[in-house]
């Protein structure tokens, strides 16, 4: 049987993204603060070269305050990255649930959270790497606030860690 050689579609080249003088840079971050959000996924696509996440605002400006300043000076090394990474896996043990949570705000193994919700008292345990709620480890306090109540809760909310003045 004769072969017939295939061929992948032609991707689209990477857009070329010009660097930025740094002598603009406080400029265009001071116009991110005032700019309308349809200008700023309008800077997005400029300086990404794809649709900018359907995320707030306040994220959107953030990461293109990043990508101007990356552009101007240079953005990390790669084994700047790297080292990163790995001291992420290092403090984190590969969960993703953990790397999320801050680690100055996440509370101490060993803290025990009370709440009580129809009546009846729950208590979780903050171990190293899970929760332990009626003897059973959980990745999540949502999971538990989920258990308890049947309904999708936002744990740190439900257990009153959510919007604690830092100390």
């Amino acid at each position: 049987m004769p072969r017939i050689a295939t061929q992948k579609p032609a991707q689209a080249p990477a857009p070329t993204i010009a660097a930025i003088p740094p002598a603009d840079v406080l400029g265009r971050l001071a116009a991110l603060q005032v700019a309308p959000i349809t200008r700023l996924k309008q800077q997005w696509r400029e300086l990404y070269g794809k649709e900018p996440p359907p995320f707030n605002r306040a994220y959107i400006q953030s990461r293109l305050a990043y990508r101007i300043q990356e552009l101007a000076y240079g953005g990390l090394k790669p084994e700047t990255r790297a080292r990163l990474e790995a001291l992420g896996e290092q403090l984190d043990g590969g969960n993703v649930v953990l790397r999320r949570i801050r680690a100055d705000s996440r509370p101490l193994p060993g803290t025990r959270l009370i709440r009580e919700y129809d009546g009846v008292q729950h208590v979780v345990t903050i171990r190293a790497d899970d929760f332990e709620y009626e003897g059973r480890p959980y990745r999540s306090l949502s999971a538990i606030a989920r258990h308890i109540t049947g309904t999708r809760w936002n744990g740190w909310t439900f257990f009153g860690l959510k919007g604690r003045p830092s100390v």
